[in-house]
């Protein structure tokens, strides 16, 4: 399968010597995928093309591509040509070649006739790939191997190097050397975001380690139930000499697997290394009833402003909204209504956005099937689409069906937002992070602008590198070891120090732990953004503590741990959960001696903070501050933190601090 195909990339056979234009030489690129390996093919276009139908394209006033016959070979049939015009995002070559028969990346045989400068290589033997200076003429690559073979270089004379080197990137992992930023160092062979969504349990135990290693977020949103055996088979299996593997090279297997990812930050340099620290006893915390459509009129004025954020913020903190309520007030959690505007002016840009979804909407629904076909970007989109919105979760009304206007609507929005960040395009759980948004707003046009306020958020789990879910792994690990150094140390015994079992949590924020309506009910307290910074993971923390007793007294393994963890999907009290949480965020921020890297996952103000260079103590204490309004008394019916509803009234006081 060719997966990358690009024309007008020549070789300077006289580089530096002249500039004659006869002596560059033409040719063809292409990436190809065959069974068991990915290879790079460039072959002049005397070997692949009839040059009697070469057209040419120029861009007309509209900023969309002509296409007529090039004037110095026009032959009878492009003559005859009818114009077409395709949308400029949709055109990834400027020239187009009618092209003979070509192999799917048969090696150059010289001898056949075929010019000595075409070449051929597997990427399991590329060792660098070396670019140009910016502003420094056409753009050109130069590609080593590992037996330092230099290759002549390409120059890219009509652009566009950046979407091979994008290309490459699903294949192997490329990072800068710290000698010479022009140089792109080849890591490791490696699908790092396949985008696709399999039945990983029809896979035989190897074939089922190798997609875990190449791509875990599919394998993570995957049943861990069934699939933890299978893991530790392959281990066993694996090594053709011992047939066995010790349990602890499972921490060596996921570093690969997600690599730069480092939990234990007391190996890590730069790290500060957390000691323990007496964080008292966890407060009671209790909840409210939701806000209700009355409370929250009563807190806007006659222009439909919102008089006091910081008590609207607070309450739906404390005890979520009620359902009716929803459909209005999360457009202003998540960013989409400024939180100042009239009503007027919400109108007015409702309008706006409305008219650019549309128009958004119109170039992939005016793409004609053979306009597809050479946007292979745009074609894997819409099938990876497709496939996610057909295991749409059904138990809720909203989407049951096969042809229910739920799922179209939610295929269309997807779409739309690959127009919109066509970089990112689409990526296996976004559809998770969609599908309730939709339900709530009940409108196509909010629930795509909701949904790109709250992907301005997840942007960062679905990158290609996996940076942002390398940091939150990492300060997961830095919490859980500052609230319990002991359970961490035992999940490190277990090689589960990693927890990499909290990957699904964090990539589409528990979206698969709890119901559908409880979801609702998590994401909008955590869209008011408090407590602190980064109340998620305060959430993950809630929960480990909560089942650390049954993972120790149990003595659970690595794999015991993984099926326990993946079992309390759907089990979870999320009131309980918010509550324990909360605490947890109240016993940190009333320790004096917080760490300074604790303090800044948790976005807290620390004063006088001078870390011990080898112990990482703070020596001074911090003033730790956030915002007050969270901690005014509420007077309403509230949950305990052990989940039982209070029939009495009460007041959750704490003393509160400067703001930040």
């Amino acid at each position: 399968q060719v997966v990358y195909e690009q024309e007008g990339i020549f070789i300077h056979p006289s580089c530096g010597k002249n500039d004659d234009q006869d002596n560059l030489i033409a040719g063809v690129l292409r990436v190809i995928e065959k069974e068991n390996e990915v290879v790079v093919d460039w072959r002049p276009l005397d070997d692949t093309l009839d040059t009697s139908n070469i057209l040419c394209a120029g861009k007309d006033s509209s900023s969309v591509v002509e296409w007529s016959p090039a004037p110095k070979e026009k032959s009878s049939r492009g003559a005859d040509r009818p114009n077409s015009y395709e949308a400029e995002w949709d055109m990834v070559t400027t020239v187009s070649f009618k092209k003979k028969p070509h192999s799917n990346g048969d090696a150059t045989n010289h001898a056949n006739g075929e010019s000595k400068w075409s070449f051929l290589f597997s990427l399991t033997d590329l060792k660098s790939i070396k670019q140009n200076k910016e502003g420094m003429g056409w753009s050109y690559l130069v590609f080593c191997l590992k037996d330092d073979v230099k290759l002549p270089a390409l120059h890219f004379h009509h652009g566009d190097s950046k979407l091979l080197i994008k290309c490459l990137e699903n294949h192997v992992v490329l990072s800068e050397s710290p000698q010479d930023k022009r140089v792109l160092l080849v890591n490791s062979q490696n699908k790092s975001l396949s985008q696709s969504f399999e039945n990983l349990l029809d896979e035989p135990s190897y074939g089922l380690l190798q997609k875990w290693k190449k791509d875990p977020y599919t394998v993570t949103m995957g049943r861990f139930s069934k699939v933890t055996n299978y893991i530790f088979d392959s281990f066993r299996l694996s090594d053709p000499s011992t047939q066995r593997r010790p349990p602890s090279e499972m921490a060596d297997f996921l570093n690969d697997a997600i690599p730069g990812l480092k939990i234990n930050q007391q190996e890590e340099p730069g790290f500060e290394v957390i000691t323990r620290i007496d964080l008292g006893e966890q407060p009671e915390v209790s909840r409210r009833e939701p806000v209700s459509t009355e409370e929250w009129l009563k807190n806007m004025d006659s222009e439909g402003r919102i008089l006091d954020v910081d008590y609207i913020k607070q309450s739906i903190f404390k005890g979520g909204l009620c359902h009716t309520l929803r459909k209005e007030a999360w457009k202003f959690l998540l960013g989409y209504f400024p939180w100042n505007s009239t009503k007027e002016e919400r109108a007015n840009l409702q309008k706006r956005k409305t008219d650019e979804y549309f128009r958004m909407k119109l170039q992939w629904k005016s793409v004609s099937e053979e306009q597809e076909k050479r946007n292979s970007r745009l074609r894997d989109y819409r099938s990876l689409i497709e496939k996610d919105v057909n295991r749409t979760d059904r138990t809720n009304k909203f989407y049951e069906g096969e042809d229910n206007p739920g799922l179209i609507l939610l295929h269309d929005i997807l779409m739309t937002y690959c127009m919109y960040d066509f970089d990112l395009g689409y990526v296996q759980g976004m559809s998770d992070l969609l599908s309730p948004v939709l339900y709530v707003m009940e409108n196509e046009v909010d629930a795509f602008w909701c949904f790109v306020s709250y992907m301005d958020q997840m942007h960062q789990n679905f990158e290609e590198q996996m940076q942002g879910m390398k940091t939150q792994l990492i300060q997961l690990s830095t919490l859980l070891r500052l609230l319990d150094s002991g359970f961490c140390s035992y999940l490190e015994s277990q090689d589960s120090g990693y927890l990499y079992f909290c990957f699904r949590w964090l990539l589409i924020r528990f979206k698969r732990e709890f119901s559908f309506q409880d979801i609702l009910r998590l994401w909008e307290v955590m869209w008011t953004e408090l407590p602190c910074q980064n109340f998620h993971l305060l959430l993950c923390c809630a929960i480990l503590e909560s089942e650390k007793q049954q993972i120790m007294d149990k003595h659970y393994g690595f794999n015991e741990i993984l099926k326990h963890i993946n079992e309390l999907s759907m089990k979870i009290d999320v009131e309980y959960i918010l509550c324990k949480a909360e605490a947890i965020s109240m016993q940190m921020m009333n320790c004096k001696e917080l760490p300074q890297a604790v303090s800044e996952i948790l976005g807290i103000e620390s004063s006088s903070v001078t870390p011990d260079s080898d112990t990482g103590e703070d020596e001074s204490g911090a003033v730790l501050s956030c915002p007050t309004s969270l901690y005014q008394s509420i007077p309403t019916p509230v949950t305990a933190a052990n989940g039982t509803r209070e029939s009495t009234q009460q007041t959750v006081e704490t003393q509160s601090s400067t703001p930040a």
